[in-house]
């Protein structure tokens, strides 16, 4: 039996453009041709293009008009106006997280640590709707580049909640590390935040998808989030803050920690917490406390592998672990980061949705929530933790 034969496109040529290459080129489920890339400059567009064989476009609409998927690894500031314009043109936009956001007034002297944050709010909600309408007017479909949802351990944490119809009454979890590689973050005008957006969304929308995954195996619906509390803070934008060099520090106008309280529709509970202030490499995880089980769904780090090495430079040449900081002793080395992060599961389904119409757990709707939960927590944050309703799209 043939494939259909998929032709798809990259925007962007950074860190998260890279993964998605890979990961599309282990697709199997279709015959994928990665056409070709663009991103912001000619160099980058020529460096990544040369590298991954694939021709270098100067042009993103020259781009879209020769793919059916286009692959949006770009700042978050960028991805509604490349994601809807893919969208008009019947191309499949597989956004990367979050998908979208407020990213200041214009004023070149805009500062998200004095802005409203009702009026980034109001912004980001308006952003979503514009996505959704031109879904809407499509024949593709937002495909949304949470890898957490299509993580093994989340996903066979779905398969309990189906099985067993549990009710999860409280799920906590973290994503932390010691600072973003990503040179737009830091800039609240191209990143829409800080570590609630940027580090929280991951946990936070494993978290929402759970409790839709329950309410679909119990009433046939989802369950939604209902408000947010949530608390934010600049740690090492203190004065007394002391910068030893091993956590990065010249964040902008954006927070380097936040918790975020999720109440849902049927009173149940969510925390999630997110930071740039943890060394020891990258912590991601989810617990689940369910009337009829617990599970801890560890991402990163798992010791399904561990590994000591006495002399630092004998890994030279060897991947560990993200962000681990040091090779020397003993580290939880990953065998295959991306498969334990779903990065490969996630593209796959996406190609399955565009190769013959299968729904996707990550969809638009899932992406919205997690927004409009978020920007909900900036605006409790800047109140001092009042609860805040969630708006529904």
């Amino acid at each position: 039996m043939s494939k259909a034969k998929v032709r798809t496109g990259i925007v962007g040529a950074g860190f998260s453009a890279s993964f998605h290459h890979e990961a599309a080129r282990r697709v199997y489920c279709a015959d994928v041709e990665v056409v070709g890339v663009h991103a912001k400059t000619q160099a980058s567009t020529q460096g990544f293009a040369k590298k991954h064989g694939i021709q270098a476009f100067d042009d993103l609409d020259a781009l879209l008009d020769g793919v059916d998927v286009l692959h949006i690894c770009i700042p978050p500031a960028l991805h509604e106006a490349v994601a809807v314009k893919a969208l008009e043109r019947g191309v499949f936009p597989i956004v990367e997280k979050p998908l979208t956001g407020y990213f200041g007034d214009g004023a070149e002297n805009f500062d998200g640590r004095t802005a409203s944050m009702t009026q980034a709010r109001n912004g980001a909600l308006d952003s979503i709707r514009r996505m959704l309408a031109a879904e809407a007017q499509s024949k593709a479909r937002i495909l949304y580049a949470e890898n957490w949802v299509y993580a093994p351990t989340i996903q066979k944490e779905r398969e309990i909640l189906e099985k067993t119809k549990g009710q999860i009454l409280w799920m906590h979890g973290e994503e932390a590390h010691s600072g973003s590689h990503a040179p737009s973050y830091g800039h609240w005008n191209l990143a829409g935040g800080g570590a609630m957006i940027g580090k929280g969304c991951h946990p936070l929308t494993a978290a929402l998808y759970l409790k839709r995954v329950e309410g679909r195996a119990r009433f046939g619906k989802p369950i939604r989030p209902a408000t947010v509390t949530a608390r934010t803070h600049a740690l090492t934008q203190l004065p007394d803050f002391v910068d030893t060099g091993h956590i990065r520090a010249d964040y902008v106008d954006i927070e380097d920690f936040a918790m975020t309280h999720v109440t849902f529709q049927d009173g149940t509970i969510a925390t999630v917490f997110a930071s740039d202030i943890v060394l020891g490499g990258v912590h991601n995880w989810l617990e689940v406390c369910a009337g009829n089980h617990r599970t801890i769904c560890n991402l990163n780090p798992s010791n399904q592998l561990q590994t000591y090495n006495p002399v630092e430079s004998q890994f030279d040449d060897i991947y560990v672990v993200e962000k681990i900081g040091t090779k020397q002793g003993w580290a939880m080395t990953a065998p295959d980061e991306d498969f334990s992060h779903g990065f490969p599961q996630e593209i796959e389904a996406f190609y399955r949705a565009v190769a013959n119409g299968d729904d996707v757990e990550s969809n638009s709707e899932l992406a919205a929530d997690c927004i409009s939960a978020i920007y909900s927590g900036y605006v409790s944050a800047g109140n001092g933790g009042v609860e805040e309703p969630v708006t529904l799209l």
